[in-house]
């Protein structure tokens, strides 16, 4: 599991550890690892040429130092000092001693240029580029050379991925010591590329991550597997309440989802059942309130659900752990969802979540953080915020999950549907509801990712191909 710490922990580990080295020596890791990634991209260091922009901060330091490695290998540095009375001044000897060189007022360093280091602003940096760097980083982007910061883009937000302003646009960050939240949530990760991560021996406090992020063998640890004693029920039901008259294919996509989620069973309640048989037969259907359709272990409430307020109070004064999605995030009532005493799981996307918040869409896709923690209190409910990088966050104020698997090809009709669907059946399969979220957003984008190949999906196929995904996930694990 990655785990992403705030910029205040990450200067208390630095602290720790500093105390206990000789001076200097972390930043030498720090630009060792850099010119090591540097020297990979690069291929044949020697008779490259590399372009350093250089800040005040200890950024600015490694960069210096990573060129002065660089350097030493043959390749041509030019360094842009972006304030050369506060350039680091170790680090700067280090580099001319290496043979490396300050750039000229006008000069034009970018021609040519087979990398450029990216060293302006370090994760202490608040607001977006200051104006005198605007330039360079627009110079950069053009370039043809790959763009690489260090630690995080300048001009990111660390603790929030927030963009104000204008950032750089790295090809890779390379980050050291622990992972910063603003490169695994956007905007802020669009800005990053891929991400390099360089161990510098830090250690920072345990149970203080702001964000955690699942990998393979994560997930395949909370993967429900049968037993030889196992039957449908024992593998949990899920009731699936969706759809209406208008929207019957809503009810088959959550369906389609909770089938493929590792419960035994799907009991459907609502109008579309002829529409859900027809198409999966193995589905339980139920006439009447969902109160009397039979036994569950969860419940998904509101894909497609139209204006039937009534079913969905059914659902949500129901005792087992319980999904609303869609529809259902407009019609339920707020008063009753805090008072549950089942966990409940929310679902909304970015303009959903602006309105159960009473806020602007912008500000939602902005702060994407503060907005699903602030939900999740709010309703006293685990939150699932759709988008970009889905965001898993618990009442408990712990850390939030974040999704490293979606593909911008999700963005389609009715793949937030499957994806109830998915989470709904493992929640009655008995995950956790922080879990049953956090991986049925890793399954729901590997299938994505599977069944697309780069191009459009649609949702009936993401779901198709969600065997696959769970197929995939423990085998490579």
């Amino acid at each position: 599991m990655r785990t992403a710490y705030s910029v205040d922990t990450v200067r208390t580990a630095e602290r720790a550890l500093m105390a206990r080295l000789p001076e200097g020596a972390l930043m030498q890791r720090a630009a060792a690892g850099l010119a090591v990634v540097c020297a990979e991209l690069l291929g044949r260091v020697y008779g490259s040429r590399v372009v350093l922009l250089v800040g005040s901060g200890d950024n600015g330091g490694d960069a210096l130092y990573a060129g002065a490695r660089l350097a030493r290998r043959g390749a041509g540095v030019v360094a842009v000092l972006l304030d050369a009375e506060r350039a680091h001044r170790a680090g700067l000897a280090a580099f001319r001693a290496a043979g490396g060189r300050v750039a000229g007022s006008g000069e034009a360093v970018f021609d040519g240029a087979d990398l450029v280091v990216d060293g302006i602003v370090g994760i202490g940096g608040r607001g977006g580029l200051r104006e005198r760097a605007v330039p360079l980083a627009r110079a950069a982007a053009q370039s043809p050379a790959v763009v690489v910061s260090v630690d995080l883009p300048s001009g990111i937000d660390a603790d929030t991925g927030q963009v104000t302003g204008e950032a750089v646009r790295a090809d890779v960050t390379v980050t050291f010591g622990a992972y910063k939240p603003g490169l695994l949530v956007d905007p802020g990760r669009e800005y990053a590329g891929a991400v390099r991560f360089v161990d510098i021996g830090l250690e920072p406090a345990d149970g203080e991550a702001e964000l955690e992020a699942l990998q393979h063998h994560d997930v395949a640890r909370l993967l429900p597997v049968p037993t030889e004693e196992s039957d449908k029920y024992r593998r949990g039901v899920v009731g699936v309440v969706a759809g209406s008259a208008r929207y019957p294919g809503a009810a088959v996509l959550a369906v389609a989802g909770a089938l493929h989620g590792g419960a035994g069973a799907v009991r459907y309640v609502g109008p579309a059942a002829g529409a859900v048989v027809s198409r999966f037969p193995e589905t339980l259907v139920s006439e009447g309130s969902p109160g009397k359709a039979g036994r569950v272990q969860a419940w998904v409430a509101g894909p497609g659900l139209g204006d039937d307020a009534s079913r969905l109070a059914d659902v949500v004064a129901a005792d087992v752990p319980v999904l609303i999605d869609a529809d259902g995030l407009r019609l339920a009532d707020a008063r009753a969802v805090r008072g549950r005493a089942a966990p409940t799981l929310l679902t909304p996307h970015a303009g959903e979540a602006a309105a159960l918040l009473g806020t602007p869409r912008e500000y939602v896709e902005a702060e994407r953080l503060a907005a699903v923690r602030e939900l999740a209190a709010r309703y006293h409910a685990t939150v699932l915020l759709k988008g970009s990088t889905t965001l898993v966050a618990g009442p408990d104020g712990g850390a939030v999950r974040v999704n490293p698997t979606g593909t911008p090809w999700l963005a389609t009709a009715g793949s937030g549907d499957v994806l109830s669907g998915l989470a709904g059946s493992l929640l009655a399969a008995g995950l956790g509801v922080l879990d049953a979220g956090s991986v049925a957003a890793y399954l729901h984008g590997l299938a994505a990712r599977r069944v697309s190949g780069g191009a459009p999906v649609a949702a009936q196929d993401v779901a198709g191909a969600l065997p696959g995904a769970w197929a995939d996930v423990r085998r490579e694990a």
